[in-house]
């Protein structure tokens, strides 16, 4: 059983926010074959692996968060407002949003009752991110929420004083979001999954579904590879070497063009297979993803289930919604 180590951090920037915790969770997986399937595997039922609820984790970090604000909101009579900062779309990721709802309504927070929450989406452009994380900061959210990737740093540069809550992060110290996970430090907390090791595990899964293969295509964000220290490519790498594979990384823009573009340059790369890389930009267009890997004819493995909802072969990674 695939296990990942989950770091919770939960930073002392101010007195509503504990000390670091650190967990070994279970991290939930999902091997489904729709259209194929290894033949050892034929006629069993689709296997997974159970883990613990990732947005009730997040819900948890906000309780703490969001104490001091409730104390001043029953002073002021002000419903504590949250500020929700997306690069993708609403439609995109509104399955994880629906489960964000449910899990911080466990925990007493409802929207529109007793919490706030301003919604803002950079619609796949992170240019946009800068500006739509300084309006949450004119607006005075009492707290920041951010999806992955550059989202988080963005919501950084605005305020140094507003508590700000990554839902993830592959590696939030190389990224400059905290100084350590043992001392964050700033106001920055939120939840670090092990992403570029999934990734590795992806891999080793499509040489076993396609013995044959020989070079696989990576479709990752623009610019992925500045990411200081670039984790994923850092541990796929060296991964695909050891499996006597040709790992080809194809640059994608999350648009329809883009994608066209990205599986006609994987078709002439002679790729065999194709994997995404995770991240909300990619989520948000999995219909579409799924759709040309049927097209070009390419096996594909998935970093979340959502994209096998659509009809994509299989996935393997962190369930977020159960």
């Amino acid at each position: 059983m695939h296990k990942t180590l989950l770091k919770l951090f939960l930073n002392s920037c101010s007195d509503n926010l504990k000390p670091v915790l650190s967990k070994v969770e279970r991290s939930k997986t999902c091997i489904a074959f729709d259209k194929l399937r290894p033949r050892a595997c034929r006629g069993e039922p689709r296997r997974s692996i159970q883990n613990r609820k990732w947005v009730g984790i997040v819900g948890i970090g906000l309780t703490f968060a969001l104490g001091g604000a409730v104390a001043t909101a029953q002073q002021t009579g002000k419903v504590p407002r949250i500020g929700f900062l997306d690069n993708g779309t609403a439609s995109g990721i509104a399955v994880l949003l629906e489960a964000f709802r449910q899990e911080l309504s466990k925990l007493g927070w409802i929207e529109g009752k007793n919490i706030t929450i301003e919604y803002r989406f950079a619609e796949q452009k992170n240019e946009r991110l800068p500006e739509l994380a300084a309006d949450l900061v004119r607006l005075k959210a009492d707290l920041i929420v951010t999806s992955e990737g550059t989202t988080p740093l963005a919501a950084k540069k605005a305020t140094s004083t507003i508590p700000i809550v990554m839902t993830t992060s592959t590696d939030p110290v190389s990224q400059g979001l905290v100084a350590s996970l043992a001392h964050p430090e700033g106001n920055v907390t939120g939840f670090s999954a092990l992403t570029p090791e999934l990734n590795t595990k992806r891999l080793e899964i499509l040489k076993d579904v396609v013995p044959q293969l020989t070079r696989v295509g990576l479709l990752r964000s623009p610019g992925a590879s500045s990411v200081p220290g670039d984790p994923q490519s850092k541990e796929l790498r060296p991964a695909a070497l050891a499996l006597k594979l040709k790992l080809e990384e194809i640059d994608t823009q999350p648009d329809a063009k883009g994608f066209e573009s990205a599986f006609e340059t994987a078709k002439q790369k002679q790729v065999g297979a194709i994997m995404t890389a995770p991240g909300s930009r990619f989520f948000a267009e999995r219909k579409r993803i799924v759709e040309l890997a049927g097209k070009y004819r390419l096996p594909a493995i998935y970093p979340q289930k959502e994209f096998v909802d659509e009809g994509g072969l299989m996935s393997y990674g962190v369930d977020y919604t159960d």
